[in-house]
């Protein structure tokens, strides 16, 4: 519409209003930069609070996935042990742990930033991301949870409730964090050079290890294994509910890897798609490795498969291409079932979701093809290039040093854990409690109320 149509004190106001689109720019110039810092710090913060919301939603994979591949009878346990690890760990890691993870401190551990309290410096660690000190501790405080919640799956069935939350609160306020700080905290691993850039083996490496070391010191369910040593199976009640479990895990793992940059950079799409590529190759290799081994494509197998494409890629998702996260995922579908078949008919270790096998080795499995696989021109500046792409040996030394490394520290601090516990409270239910089932006997409660089911083994 022409100006001359509108009435005089409308055409001063229009005027008015074509003067400020004009010199706006102008007027706004000097503000431009501290503008644009405000919202690059917002959207960062909202995408790094977004990832940390998927991560937490994970506690419902685990807890689905841990309840299908058990009996009916301890299903409630699983989810209260899921609940409460969350909830107590939460705390124990804004009160200890973040601080011993990412506080200044010595190369071993923090020793300051407890409670959250900054003195200035006190978590330069964590400078190279630009969220707010709450939207840091948010993050890492899912991460923690993760790695706590793993150890549940391997001692499912036969540990005590109480003992259950004295280690989570231990492993989320020192194990972890301890681990967290040689790696991400600027510790001495990080120093040499190792890299694990969401947790192949800070998160899932640690509490892999620590389920092992807690299968150990419990000993196998009632008739698991024969006077002969043969394994009997002892299936889940709820395939469906496994599923779900692995459904929920993949889909918070692109807040898991992605939501690690801790800033919305464009280098997300490239870790959504190792991410994905790695589980599904996972997921194939392990239904395809299962399909020649037993004669049928075992769900069982294919589930874990996809976790163990997802737990290999977490360390070098941001470092490799897709081909060679596709070939991470290959590898690690099938040592997830191999590893299973091991763990259960060689060592007789009793681990009744296959934690040990999809988290701890194929976790460090990950770590180590960040030093074969890596290529600089995904992440220039950072990792360098991997063995299989000029890079030398030097890189690998590092990672296959630093799975050794958190290897030791977990298995012995376990170890110990676990020793102290069973001397004071005890940590394994007696076997009458164990035969009628954890759900009647730790809490009172069915989870299928009028189907509950009590069997001799």
């Amino acid at each position: 519409m022409s100006m001359k149509f509108l009435k005089p004190s409308h055409r001063l106001l229009g005027v008015g209003v074509l003067v400020m689109l004009l010199f706006l720019p102008l007027l706004a110039s000097a503000d431009d930069s501290s503008t644009i810092k405000i919202n690059s710090v917002a959207i960062d913060t909202v995408w790094t609070l977004l990832a940390g919301v998927l991560v937490f939603f994970m506690q419902a994979g685990f807890a689905m996935l841990e309840a299908g591949f058990t009996r009916a009878k301890n299903a409630c346990n699983v989810l209260m042990k899921n609940l409460m690890d969350f909830c107590f760990g939460s705390i124990a890691y804004w009160a200890i742990g973040f601080g011993i993870m990412f506080g200044a401190g010595t190369l071993f551990m923090g020793t300051s930033g407890f409670f959250l309290k900054d003195a200035g410096g006190t978590f330069a660690s964590l400078d190279w991301t630009q969220v707010p000190l709450e939207a840091k501790y948010f993050f890492q405080m899912v991460f923690a949870a993760t790695a706590a919640t793993i150890v549940s799956g391997a001692m499912a069935e036969r540990t005590r409730f109480n003992a259950y939350i004295l280690y989570s609160i231990v492993i989320s306020a020192f194990i972890y964090p301890v681990v967290g700080h040689w790696i991400w905290g600027g510790g001495w691993l990080a120093k040499i050079g190792m890299w694990d850039f969401a947790g192949s083996t800070v998160v899932h490496g640690v509490g892999g290890w620590l389920a092992l070391a807690g299968a150990i010191m419990l000993g196998p369910r009632v008739g698991k294994y024969n006077p002969d040593g043969s394994s009997n199976a002892i299936p889940g009640h709820s395939i469906p509910l496994a599923a779900l479990g692995v459904f929920i895990l993949w889909f918070g793992w692109f807040g898991f890897n992605p939501g690690s940059t801790m800033a919305a950079v464009p280098e997300i799409a490239h870790i959504a798609t190792t991410t994905v590529l790695a589980a599904s190759m996972g997921g194939i290799a392990a239904m395809i490795t299962a399909w020649k081994m037993f004669k049928k494509p075992d769900i069982s197998m294919a589930l874990n498969g996809v976790v163990a494409g997802l737990v290999a890629i977490t360390a070098p998702t941001a470092f490799v291409s897709a081909g060679s996260a596709i070939l991470i995922g290959l590898v690690g579908g099938v040592l997830v079932v191999l590893s299973v078949v091991f763990f259960d008919k060689i060592l007789h270790i009793d681990d009744p979701v296959g934690a040990v096998s999809a988290h701890a080795i194929c976790g460090a499995w990950g770590t180590i093809s960040l030093g074969l696989f890596a290529q600089d021109i995904f992440a220039p500046g950072t990792t360098g290039n991997g063995l299989f792409f000029g890079g030398g040996w030097k890189l690998l030394g590092a990672q296959t040093l630093g799975v050794i490394s958190v290897f030791a520290w977990s298995m012995t601090a376990g170890l110990i854990l676990f020793a102290l516990i069973k001397k004071i409270i005890g940590l394994r239910v007696s076997r009458e409690e164990e035969l009628r089932g954890l759900d009647v006997e730790e809490h009172g409660v069915e989870s299928y109320s009028g189907f509950q089911i009590f069997t001799t083994q």
